[in-house]
């Protein structure tokens, strides 16, 4: 997808100096190239080459005291010989004199830079202050460099980057050769990762972009401020991100906000496990969260598509990129009441055709595994498909039409027509080997481009092999709108996305503004009764318990106790059998210290049990109501340092530890948004009632979700940690048994 650019500088207000200076970079009418070089093959040749190949036609001012000129354009010794100050300066020279040149490029009113090394600094920092920065202290090279650039209002790429290209004005600002011309189209790419910017900007797949950035360290310019100029641009229709770490977070997310107020999908490929989530607290809920879960938060509340690899990721802008060019309709689907779990069987999905009945099967495997539905074709679709088909093939989804190989063309046509047509079916594809014909024959392109003519249905062809694709078949389909998927298990995973995107939450459900939990938060009767609570916590597990109740947790009623006596006179008044648990204050994790005895029947038991306790761990003890059995969930808040509180509910009990069972969100969150975190967790099935048990309460269930959840925008900034481990699921609710509050 290759276009003539015509420059065009985009229309709006301009809102103080940053979102200027940001302008000026990607925009940028005069650009200085400083170690612009003669030699062939040299990063300064490649810059300048890159540059001048821009449509836009910026001013080039080549910087390089060894060169009177460079390819018949002037070369100026310093920056300050030129005739004016750069909106954009690449600075492709070694980091000992990154400093030097960013500081000279400041004091001089430069308005950006791009900074290709990766800024390393051997030996220790000098003393402040810094260099021509107007700013003092000292610190890492790294540090350096973007306090002059912050200190000058000036707007940083990298460092360890390799530029932008910004296809939709026409400004190639990179050290690389890359195509020429760019691959122009509706996606906006930011990629902290520079081998995935090349590599993307060289697919020759049926997407190209708007923007592209190799953003690197991000020392000043983070993802959002591209991000927020992308969105400008009403060709933007799909974003794509390629992050190690989230900078400016609160940023960010407004501008993720944003994108979902437009509808535009986001697609997200996160890497590495960050010290963030290795930073785990005492509670479970930090284990659970593991270094993934802020990533998965944002992209809960934001509807981003995360893929797990490069492969998904080319596989999912192709589909929607595609979708953006066709408008194809997608029916929304309802997400059910809030508090029931939705049938994923109720009938609607993809379908497929295949030309071989073991390929068939094995899409319906892997489907299952990834939990892609196949619609529930009606008996009205599966007859008009037994005209068709030639005898011993199956009308059925997905669907196997190659019988005598007679009259393919037609055949493929009609069955694909009849799939299209029937109103469970959300999207069509056509899942063959699309290998090179040596007789000729063009029966599947064909097929193909007379279904995308009957139907505004997405369509779509699934090869299982990149490697065997026809070229020049996978070209036509792409330029007629129909995207070709290189792999069964990336395209599969990519319409699942496309499906999601068609049924997720209105926006105005998910998109609340982000703030720090607390803050600016009402201090109510309830807020001063939980920090009362709150303060009592690290002393009793009774005011832990008596904190979620404020929120609208059940929890096991409790007393603490300090002698004999008291242990059954609370019993006595909780009524038999009861649980005993050591209260000693210090001891997280009561039944590690094998400090829970449970289904204590008398006074005799308790007397006994209580005296074993005090002896081992010391007098403080809880008299607990006993909780009849369920399913076990753990739910509980854990402090993302980017983020905030983040709510975390998973598999309980034992199995908190043993199975990667969990889900993580950003509060605040509706029923409904909470009902929704279930949905995944491979204990929901157990919740939903298996081999004629009854389904657990999954209204307390989500209730209590929520009442974390609201715990969270009320004593956010005072928690560190909350870890209800087990809250009991049952018919007849749901019953927090034990609670562990940290502060912060």
């Amino acid at each position: 997808m290759t276009a003539d650019i015509s420059p065009q500088r985009l229309e709006r207000p301009l809102e103080g100096r940053q979102r200027q200076s940001l302008f000026a970079m990607l925009e940028a009418r005069c650009v200085a190239l400083v170690g612009a070089s003669r030699r062939p093959d040299s990063f300064g040749s490649r810059m300048f080459a890159e540059v001048a190949k821009s449509p836009a036609r910026p001013v080039v001012y080549p910087v390089n005291p060894r060169y009177p000129d460079i390819d018949g354009i002037r070369c100026y010794p310093s920056l300050a010989d030129l005739p004016e100050p750069a909106d954009l300066v690449l600075l492709g020279v070694p980091d000992k004199a990154l400093e030097e040149q960013l500081a000279l490029a400041a004091r001089l009113g430069c308005r950006s830079a791009i900074i290709f090394g990766n800024a390393h600094e051997d030996g220790p920092a000098p003393p402040g202050p810094f260099p021509d920065s107007g700013s003092s202290g000292a610190g890492s090279l790294r540090q350096r460099l973007a306090s002059i650039a912050l200190s000058a209002g000036m707007e940083l790429c990298g460092a360890g980057c390799m530029g932008f290209a910004n296809v939709g004005y026409g400004l190639r600002a990179m050290g690389y050769i890359e195509p020429d011309p760019l691959p122009q189209g509706p996606v906006a790419l930011v990629t902290q990762s520079g081998s995935v910017f090349s590599t993307l900007l060289r697919t020759n797949r049926g997407f190209g972009f708007t923007l592209a950035v190799s953003s690197g360290q991000e020392l000043v310019t983070a993802a959002h401020s591209y991000l927020s100029y992308a969105l400008e641009n009403p060709q933007t229709k799909v974003l794509a991100l390629v992050l190690e770490a989230m900078r400016q977070p609160d940023r960010l997310r407004q501008v993720l906000a944003r994108a979902a107020e437009r509808d535009l999908p986001v697609v997200l490929l996160t890497a590495g496990k960050s010290a963030r989530g290795k930073a785990l607290v005492a509670a479970h809920s930090g284990a659970l969260a593991g270094s993934d879960g802020a990533w998965e938060a944002l992209a809960r509340a934001y509807g981003i598509h995360r893929v797990a690899d490069l492969a998904e990721l080319a596989e999912t802008l192709e589909l929607f990129s595609l979708r953006t060019t066709r408008s194809p309709r997608i029916a929304r689907r309802d997400r059910g009441e809030a508090g029931h779990l939705p049938d994923q069987a109720a009938g609607r999905g993809i379908a497929t055709a295949h030309d071989s009945g073991l390929e068939r099967a094995h899409v319906a495997d892997l489907a299952d595994e990834l939990g892609m539905p196949f619609a529930a074709i009606s008996e009205a679709t599966k007859a008009r498909l037994a005209e068709l088909l030639d005898p011993g093939l199956i009308p059925s989804n997905p669907l196997d039409v190659w019988g005598t190989g007679t009259g393919t063309r037609e055949l493929f046509t009609a069955s694909l027509k009849v799939l299209a047509d029937d109103e469970s079916v959300e999207a069509v594809a056509l899942a063959v080997d699309l290998v090179p014909e040596l007789d000729g024959d063009t029966s599947y392109p064909d097929a193909m481009l007379e279904l995308i003519a009957h139907t505004d249905k997405p369509v779509a062809v699934i090869s299982n092999l990149a490697s065997a694709i026809d070229p020049q078949a996978a070209l036509l389909l792409r330029g007629s709108g129909i995207p070709v998927l290189e792999g069964l298990r990336p395209g599969l995973r990519a319409l699942r996305h496309l499906l999601d995107h068609s049924g997720r939450a209105p926006v105005s459900a998910r998109t609340s503004a982000p703030t720090e939990a607390g803050a600016g938060t009402a201090i109510t009767a309830r807020t001063q009764r939980a920090m009362e609570l709150l303060a009592r916590a690290a002393e009793t597990g009774a005011a832990q318990l008596a904190l979620l109740r404020e929120y609208g947790i059940a929890a096991a009623r409790a007393e603490r106790v300090t002698d004999p006596a008291a242990a059954a006179a609370a019993a006595l008044r909780i009524g038999y059998p009861v649980v005993l648990k050591t209260d000693q204050p210090g001891i997280a994790h009561k039944s590690e210290a094998n400090g829970v005895l449970l289904g204590i029947r008398d006074r005799a038991e308790l007397v006994s049990g209580y005296a074993d306790l005090a002896a081992r761990l010391g007098p403080a003890a809880l008299v607990c109501e006993t909780v009849p059995p369920g399913i076990e969930l753990a739910l509980g808040l854990v402090r993302d340092p980017d983020l905030g509180p983040l709510v975390v509910v998973g598999a309980g009990g034992i199995l908190v530890e043993m199975i990667a069972d969990r889900a993580v969100a950003l509060p605040p969150l509706t029923a409904e948004q909470a009902a929704s975190l279930l949905e995944g967790l491979k204990v929901a099935r157990l919740l939903a009632g298996v081999r004629g048990a009854r389904p657990a309460d999954l209204g307390a269930v989500t209730r209590a979700i929520v009442g974390v959840a609201e715990l969270a925008r009320e004593l956010g900034e005072h928690v560190e940690a909350l870890d209800i481990n087990p809250l009991i699921c049952s018919p007849d609710g749901a019953v927090a048994v034990d609670a562990l509050v940290i502060r912060r």
